[in-house]
């Protein structure tokens, strides 16, 4: 059972920036971080899941919303086990609740990140507020 827990949410004024660490514990012997897609999704009060970024397993295919393009980056290191999303240039619209998901085997990068319903594994959320 993959384990994903989030950290480096905080409160950053518009124009800030922030990075989210992700880290994954409980892979199956002989699978690595590799082998998953991972994604980020946000959700803010009364809205729905978005996903904002995700990167196909072996680093093949990657995502970003339009909202984030040219201001978000997602990486993972997989020596570390651990997933990333610098965040530049924040903006008071980009205050939510960002998870972390991960699924086993997954290649469509852009499918992914519409469809929340087919990440196997997600975190617990870490809270991102931008605000002066």
């Amino acid at each position: 059972q993959v384990q994903l827990v989030e950290s480096g949410g905080g409160l950053v004024q518009p124009g800030g920036s922030l990075r989210l660490s992700c880290a994954a514990s409980g892979f199956t012997s002989g699978f690595t971080l590799d082998d998953y897609a991972i994604g980020w999704f946000r959700q803010a009060p009364g809205s729905e899941r978005e996903g904002v970024s995700c990167i196909s397993s072996g680093d093949l295919d990657t995502y970003y919303g339009d909202s984030v393009k040219g201001r978000f980056t997602i990486s993972r290191d997989n020596a570390k086990n651990t997933l990333y999303l610098q965040m530049n240039r924040l903006q008071p619209e980009d205050t939510a609740v960002y998870y972390c998901a991960a699924l086993w085997e997954g290649w469509d990068a852009g499918s992914l990140c519409t469809t929340p319903s087919e990440f196997d594994y997600w975190g617990q959320g870490t809270q991102v507020t931008v605000a002066s």
